[in-house]
């Protein structure tokens, strides 16, 4: 279980996040159901998961997930897993440097291809596969694993990149108060169609309003826009 009373140390040294307080009933809760539903998910979409691996091979060889760092818990670092989309690496520096002026400008234009809020359309880097898989979430799959471990939620504002992290101003890094998550308010309300100041925004007021009943509404809706295409 990911501890919510204490912060660990980030690659961040300069910069302290305290953890949001929270029950430990509603701790306990939220684990088990992280735990409970992403076991069971990977078993129920065991088949789906070797189809994907499968086409991934075929179509252009190389490695099936993609790695990346990501910063979690109090700024914790971790390894969050997708299935591989692109034909390279998507850590190119001209990449990182677009995410820091989108952050910056606060853009809502383009879209960074691997950053956690922001979608390049037309992307040349992205395979016809991986371009389905991520209209239709199926690279988002592996971050079960990440569920499992707990180093991320079912529910919770997304993962940043440190990069993205670097120029956050000091209210954006209540983001990190809690443990990211496979989906959140931003995510199942207004993803990709807000600044992203607005979209912590919707981070935050999930964080001052959790619960588990609120959990499950976000986890159904999600589901909810995923099985009927919706794009969010």
């Amino acid at each position: 279980m990911t501890p919510e009373s204490g912060v660990r140390a980030g690659p961040i040294a300069s910069v302290s996040v305290p953890v949001a307080p929270t029950s430990l009933g509603y701790r306990v809760a939220k684990r088990t159901l992280d735990v409970v539903a992403s076991s069971l998910g990977l078993v129920l979409v065991s088949p789906v998961l070797a189809a994907v691996a499968v086409a991934i091979m075929v179509e252009s060889g190389g490695p099936i997930l993609f790695r990346q760092q990501r910063l979690g818990l109090g700024g914790r670092p971790f390894t969050v897993y997708k299935f591989r989309s692109m034909f390279s690496a998507a850590e190119e520096g001209s990449h990182r440097t677009r995410v820091r002026d989108l952050i910056r400008s606060e853009g809502t234009e383009a879209e960074s291809t691997e950053s956690v809020w922001v979608p390049i359309p037309a992307d040349p880097r992205v395979t016809r596969l991986g371009a389905f898989l991520r209209r239709s979430h199926l690279d988002e799959l592996p971050q079960l694993i990440n569920i499992v471990r707990g180093d991320m939620s079912l529910v919770g504002p997304r993962p940043p990149i440190p990069y993205e992290v670097e120029v956050y101003e000091e209210r954006h890094l209540r983001r990190l108060s809690v443990i990211p998550g496979l989906t959140g308010l931003w995510q199942a309300t207004a993803w990709g169609k807000v600044s992203f100041d607005e979209g912590v925004a919707l981070d935050l007021a999930y964080i001052d309003r959790r619960s588990f009943w609120f959990d499950l509404r976000l986890i159904f809706r999600t589901l909810g826009q995923i099985i009927t295409g919706t794009q969010f």
